[in-house]
């Protein structure tokens, strides 16, 4: 097991742990089937959440926590940007990016992720505005640091934030994509940096982060930083991949949703 804040990429042995969520994938259709038919309380009465996909995953692969939420009383949002591939699929100008930062001299998308939080951004004040009214946000892995970044620049908007297995240090330096990444020529120091600056300014809102040390993916020593007071943390031991369709997680992302033990 890894020790807590010693950064690294996982290495390829905590890959094997992922393996766990072949049990979350075969009894998902009965664990729903389940929430479909019982009477289930009403925790949300409505309140609107959008649920952002991980690194890889669209709209689809959060269907089951989007379905287990409306069941349970809230009126849940896909993201509505397609797969997310922290933007290096979508044509984008860095300087154009409502960010304050100097764009590396060769650019090869380091700024994608924060390209996408700008799209979040001018579709959540958007709804905000036509709806009259605040939207919580929850997310899977780089779903999650996408969540937190667009709570930070719109602290009026967003009322709570849910993260599951998310890096809040280091950007994808602390994770298996760190590779495929380097490969592309993406600088990683550039992106831990720009997060660890972003990091400096507080998320105005309730933020609970829901981890695991024994996540496979991205490094758990990432998921935590000793230095966020505004954040509270929770373990799960549930292997990343499984993270948004575990019954556990999904049990307490319900529980900080709806602000009681469940």
């Amino acid at each position: 097991m890894r020790n807590l804040y010693a950064l690294s990429e996982p290495p390829p042995s905590m890959g094997l742990l992922e393996v766990r969520v072949i049990r979350d994938i075969v009894t998902l259709p009965f664990r729903l089937s389940s929430v479909a038919i019982k009477k289930t309380e009403n925790y949300g009465h409505g309140r609107y959440v959008i649920v952002l996909p991980g690194f890889g995953g669209g709209d689809r692969s959060m269907f089951p926590l989007r379905f287990f939420l409306k069941q349970h009383g809230f009126n849940p949002i896909g993201w509505g940007l397609g797969v997310n591939k922290a933007g290096l699929n979508l044509k984008h100008d860095p300087s154009e990016i409502s960010w304050d930062f100097s764009v590396p001299e060769k650019y090869r998308g380091e700024a994608g992720v924060s390209y996408l939080c700008d799209l979040m951004v001018k579709k959540i004040e958007s709804f905000t505005n036509s709806e009259q009214t605040t939207v919580t946000l929850v997310g899977w892995s780089l779903g999650g640091s996408i969540a937190r970044e667009v709570a930070r620049d719109l602290p009026d908007a967003v009322d709570q934030v849910v993260t599951l297995g998310s890096p809040i240090i280091g950007g994808p330096k602390y994770t298996r994509a760190a590779s495929y990444l380097r490969q592309r020529g993406l600088n990683l120091d550039w992106i831990e940096k720009e997060v660890a600056r972003r990091n400096k300014t507080p998320i105005a809102c309730k933020v609970s982060a829901i981890v695991s040390r024994s996540d496979g993916i991205v490094d758990w020593s990432a998921s935590v930083d000793p230095n966020d007071q505004n954040t509270r943390f929770i373990e799960s031991d549930v292997s990343h991949l499984g993270m948004a369709i575990n019954q556990s997680t999904m049990q307490l992302v319900l529980s900080e949703l709806a602000g009681i033990e469940l």
